[in-house]
C-alpha cells in the first residue's frame, strides 16, 4: 500500500498530526497498535486525572468537552480522543503492529504484521508508554514480594494491609502513593527530595513555563529550566490530601533489594510489594532497521526530524521533540511545526 505520509501511532500525536494533514490535503494513514482508539489514556490506572481543567486539554480544532467537577479523568480523554477522531474522520488503522522501517529509493517501507506500506515521509509518533523502564539493583529477581511498574498499576486493592514501597520521585509516583496510602502502610524512595510545584500551579501554568523558555532559548537568552526549575510534582487533590496525612516523605533510594524488603547497607527496610514509577523511554524497536545517527542523550534531531533524514520526524516525546509535545495542549503546537516540514520538504522534493 501507498501513502503521501505514514503517521505511526493512533494515541494524541498521532492524531493532531492527523489534523494537520487532513487540512493540508496530504495522502496519509495513521498506523495504531491499540484494538480502540484513546491512546495509552485508555491503560492508565482509573483514578489517574488531567493537570488541567478541560479547555486546557485540547487538540486542534475542537475543544475537550468540560468536566464540571475539578480536573478531568482519564476516561473523559479517551472519550474525547475517541469522539476527535470520529469528527475528522482521520484514516487510523488498527490494530496494526508496525514491525520495521526500511529505506527505499523512495522514501520509506513501513512493515507491519500484516501490510507493508510505502510512503515518501514517515511521522513516528509512538510514545513511550509501551516501554516501561525498570532499573537494575542488586537482588532484584530475588525479592519473594510483589513487583509491577506503573504501567501495570490499576488499583490498590491488591495492597490492603501490606507494606509497600513507592520508587520514583515524580507525579506518578506521588499520586500512586497518595492512592494506596489509604489502605497500606507505604514507604517512599527517591533519589533525591521530591520538588513540590506550588498549590496553585497546574497544567496550564507548566505550559505558559515551557513556551516562554522555548521561546528565550530561541532568541539566545539564558536558560531559565523551564518547568523542571519549578518543581517535579503537580499538587492534584490526591497528592494534597495525602501531604495533608502526613506519607509524602521521601526516604533516600535503597542500594539492593533482599527477598524481603530494600537494604541501603545498613539498614533493611521489609516490605510486601514494590510498585516502580521510574519512566519510560521511547518505543522506537521499529526504527532499528534505519542505524539512525544517536548521541548521549538518543537519536540525534534537528528540531523535529531526524539529523540528515528530513522526512522522518518525531512527533509527541516531550522537550526532545518540542516543549510540551508530550501533552494535550502542547502537541497540537508541535504536531503543525512537523506538518509544516512534511509541506516544506514535497515542495522541495516534486520536480
Amino acid at each position: 500500500m501507498t501513502s503521501e505520509v505514514v503517521v505511526i501511532g493512533g494515541g494524541q500525536a498521532g492524531l493532531a498530526a492527523g489534523y494537520y494533514l487532513r487540512r493540508a490535503g496530504l495522502d496519509f494513514v495513521v498506523l495504531d497498535n491499540q484494538t480502540h482508539a484513546g491512546g495509552s489514556w485508555q491503560d492508565y490506572w482509573p483514578s489517574l486525572h488531567l493537570f488541567s481543567p478541560a479547555e486546557y486539554s485540547r487538540l486542534p480544532g475542537w475543544p475537550m468537552p468540560g468536566w464540571p467537577n475539578g480536573f478531568p479523568p482519564a476516561s473523559h480523554v479517551v472519550d474525547y480522543l475517541r469522539a476527535y477522531e470520529k469528527k475528522y474522520e482521520l484514516p487510523v488503522r488498527r490494530p496494526v503492529d508496525v514491525k520495521s522501517v526500511h529505506r527505499t529509493t523512495e522514501g520509506y517501507r513501513v512493515d507491519t504484521d500484516g501490510d507493508s506500506y510505502c510512503a515518501t515521509t514517515v511521522i513516528n509518533a509512538t510514545g513511550t508508554w509501551s516501554r516501561p523502564f525498570w532499573p537494575s539493583y542488586p537482588g532484584l529477581r530475588q525479592f519473594a514480594g510483589s513487583q509491577l511498574h506503573a504501567a501495570d498499576y490499576r488499583t490498590p486493592d491488591r495492597f490492603v494491609g501490606k507494606r509497600v514501597g513507592i520508587v520514583g520521585g515524580g507525579n506518578s509516583a506521588a499520586q500512586i502513593l497518595a492512592e494506596i496510602s489509604t489502605v497500606a502502610d507505604t514507604a517512599w524512595f527517591t533519589n533525591r527530595e521530591p520538588r513540590f510545584l506550588p498549590d496553585e500551579v497546574d497544567g496550564r501554568v507548566l505550559f505558559d513555563v515551557a513556551s516562554d523558555r522555548a521561546r528565550a532559548l530561541a532568541e539566545g537568552e539564558a536558560d531559565s529550566g523551564g518547568v523542571a526549575g519549578l518543581g517535579d510534582i503537580v499538587m492534584v487533590p490526591p497528592v494534597k490530601d495525602a501531604r495533608d496525612r502526613g506519607v509524602l516523605h521521601a526516604r533516600p533510594m535503597f542500594t539492593a533489594i533482599t527477598s524481603d524488603g530494600v537494604t541501603d547497607g545498613h539498614t533493611t527496610e521489609m516490605l510486601d510489594a514494590i510498585v516502580w514509577c521510574t519512566g519510560f523511554r521511547p518505543a522506537l524497536r521499529h526504527l532499528q532497521p534505519l542505524h539512525l545517527h544517536t548521541g548521549k542523550s538518543g537519536i540525534v534531531l534537528d528540531g523535529n526530524h531526524v539529523r540528515d533524514e528530513p522526512n522522518l520526524l518525531f512527533l509527541g516525546y516531550g522537550d526532545w521533540t518540542g516543549p510540551a509535545s508530550a501533552t494535550l495542549i502542547g502537541v497540537g503546537r508541535t504536531a503543525r511545526a512537523a506538518v509544516d516540514t512534511v509541506i516544506r520538504r514535497r515542495k522541495v522534493d516534486q520536480p
